[in-house]
């Protein structure tokens, strides 16, 4: 299985969309739980980063690196 890559500030797409029907996440933490907020209604949850690979579909966009 190829090891999918994602940053802090990335936006990313999860293969299920959050109840208030965005499907745009920002990561705004990362370590052993990777915490992702909602680009919708602003609600974060946090899991931890093996289920995070799992239910991540594709990164939207790169965060910009200075």
């Amino acid at each position: 299985m190829v090891e999918k890559e994602f940053g802090l500030n990335d936006v990313v797409q999860m293969k299920k969309p959050h109840p208030c029907g965005e499907n745009k996440w920002k990561i705004i933490r990362m370590g052993m739980d990777i915490r992702i907020k909602c680009l919708g209604c602003s609600h974060s949850v946090m899991l931890p980063r093996r289920e995070f690979t799992k239910k991540m579909k594709k990164v939207l966009e790169r965060a910009e690196t200075e």
